[in-house]
């Protein structure tokens, strides 16, 4: 698919098919959809408890993070300014932009995306207002209880992992703050082991961006369409990366282009039982058990 390959234009396109430009994106949209409806359940499945086991495993034995379900991260997606909209897609770079939040497994393939959220929403609340956060807020993901570390008695649950644009809760790990790893070295040896398995999602995003050029420009369709456009992005990513099953290697990340930004880092509060739970896990990584040679 020439538009989704190449970044082309609708105009581009409709002079190289000599098509007219409303009858090449009605045919981009059809084959949006089509994609859509026939490959999301093969390509982009909901998980089940053994689903989400499996990907735990493949952190702990490709990543060094145990009882980890995915690396948690969104992008803004430039758009063209929809008609109408005043602030709603103005983000915090002064561009217009949806959201495309993604939760990606050691594989580099996405396990659930969210996407369209305003660009103007540009604070770790896109992801607890999303409905991927509400799903996962309201534990209907089928997320098993946690489990017993090898060669330990502690019982951590399953989490998910993101940088500091995401609250820190009970399911969702966080790095420490700058200033607490000066004068704490158990709290760097946690920030650097969540860093370096939360690198998944930003090499996901890179190969996405380098498999469809159209990432390369800013879309220039109405919210709807570029969220259907994304998620045909996303599932064909799924589609390539399920030819190649076995390969685990952490490929280089590559520079996203300028239409594809990071969302900004989020402070705050957080319950007790989230500290607590990421007190756990840093006493793991600091601990026989969970120690790593290049620690």
């Amino acid at each position: 698919m020439s538009f989704l390959e190449t970044g082309d234009s609708f105009q581009t396109i409709s002079f190289s098919y000599r098509l007219g430009h409303s009858t090449v994106q009605t045919i981009v949209l059809e084959v949006c959809n089509a994609i859509i409806s026939n490959l999301k359940e093969e390509c982009m499945p909901i998980p089940n408890e053994d689903d989400w086991k499996t990907i735990s495993n493949e952190f702990w034995e490709v990543w060094n993070f145990p009882n980890c379900i995915g690396a948690l991260d969104g992008k803004h997606v430039v758009i063209e300014a929809p008609p109408n909209s005043g602030s709603l897609y103005f983000n915090y770079k002064k561009t217009f932009s949806i959201v495309l939040m993604a939760l990606v497994d050691a594989k580099y393939k996405f396990i659930a995306v969210d996407i369209g959220a305003y660009g103007k929403s540009s604070d770790g609340g896109i992801f607890s207002s999303s409905k991927m956060g509400k799903a996962f807020e309201k534990n209907k993901f089928n997320i098993p209880n946690g489990r017993t570390q090898p060669e330990t008695s502690e019982i951590l649950p399953y989490v998910m992992i993101g940088d500091e644009a995401f609250p820190l809760k009970s399911y969702i790990l966080r790095p420490y703050p700058g200033i607490q790893i000066h004068s704490d070295e158990t709290k760097k040896i946690f920030n650097e082991r969540l860093s370096r398995a939360r690198k998944v999602v930003e090499d996901a995003f890179g190969q996405l961006s380098q498999k469809f050029r159209v990432y390369q420009r800013r879309l220039k369709s109405l919210p709807e369409n570029a969220d259907k456009i994304i998620f045909t992005t996303c599932i064909l990513h799924n589609f390539i990366k399920s030819g190649n099953e076995n390969q685990f290697v952490s490929s280089m990340s590559e520079q996203l282009p300028r239409h594809i930004t990071n969302i900004p880092n989020q402070g705050g509060s957080a319950p007790q039982v989230a500290f607590e739970v990421r007190e756990k896990f840093k006493q793991f990584f600091n601990s026989p058990a969970g120690q790593i040679d290049w620690n």
